[in-house]
């Protein structure tokens, strides 16, 4: 009997290994964001493998793969803030608020300026009630939204306080207008989207999103999915980034 199961107390915490660690993911459009994770521990055949923030089935960009003590930083990461670039379509409302949603209504945005557009946007800034859209993974008595949405129902949804801390106009082609967007977790770009659309009266939605950085972490330095898999275990591990790098997230958790 070794002394620490005479004495009844628990183990020695695991050392860390090369396969504890932190990868960055350029995100495909068309898989959610555990179906990457799910790739990734299939194809290495790790044990523990998650993600520090979901991305949308159709959105792009940085995903942030957590793997065996990395999954201790879960928390951390989903509650860091996030950048992202985007592309508002007018004239089109959806019931999910984005481009994959079933069309409710069509209107004229060919009277839309681009100063009518910024102000809608600068309404947007600072500490906001959001409040989640049907089509969305958040529960309300056990039952995800998405799941009431599917049988037509629309349930009374509890509004959450985000912060936006930017978000900036870059192009405008109607129907479409580009934006960068710099905000807390949990916010819906595609809801802020779709609610532009309600006050200018031509209704419109989420045509693409793209995730450039999560906390401090940056796209530039994502690998694309497809180019992930490719590689070999070892190599793998030479693209992650050490837990020990992330101190200062595991302090905040």
């Amino acid at each position: 009997m070794t002394p620490n199961a005479r004495s009844g107390n628990p183990p020695p915490p695991r050392a860390l290994d090369p396969y504890d660690g932190i990868l960055l993911v350029d995100k495909p459009g068309g898989p959610t964001s555990h179906d990457v994770v799910d790739i990734i521990r299939r194809q290495f055949r790790l044990r523990k493998v998650g993600h520090g923030g979901t991305l949308d089935p159709q959105a792009t960009g940085l995903l942030v793969i957590l793997i065996g003590k990395g999954t201790k930083l879960s928390n951390a990461f989903m509650g860091s803030d996030k950048i992202y670039e985007g592309t508002l379509r007018l004239g089109i409302a959806t019931d999910s608020q984005d481009a994959q949603g079933k069309i409710l209504k069509e209107g004229d945005y060919s009277a839309v300026t681009r100063e009518q557009v910024e102000a809608e946007m600068k309404k947007f800034t600072g500490d906001i009630l959001q409040t989640p859209p049907m089509v969305s993974a958040v529960k309300v008595d056990g039952v995800p939204l998405y799941k009431h949405a599917r049988k037509g129902h629309t349930v009374e949804r509890e509004a959450k306080l985000i912060h936006i801390y930017e978000f900036t106009l870059l192009t405008f082609t109607p129907p479409q207008a580009t934006f960068v967007l710099r905000c807390t977790k949990g916010t819906y770009v595609r809801t802020l989207c779709a609610d532009i659309g309600e006050h200018l009266g031509c209704g419109a939605h989420l045509e693409q999103l793209r995730r450039t950085q999560s906390g401090e972490l940056k796209i530039a330095d994502a690998m694309p999915l497809d180019q992930v898999v490719k590689l070999t275990l070892e190599e793998l591990c030479g693209k992650m980034i050490p837990v020990s790098r992330f101190s200062s997230y595991a302090a905040r958790d």
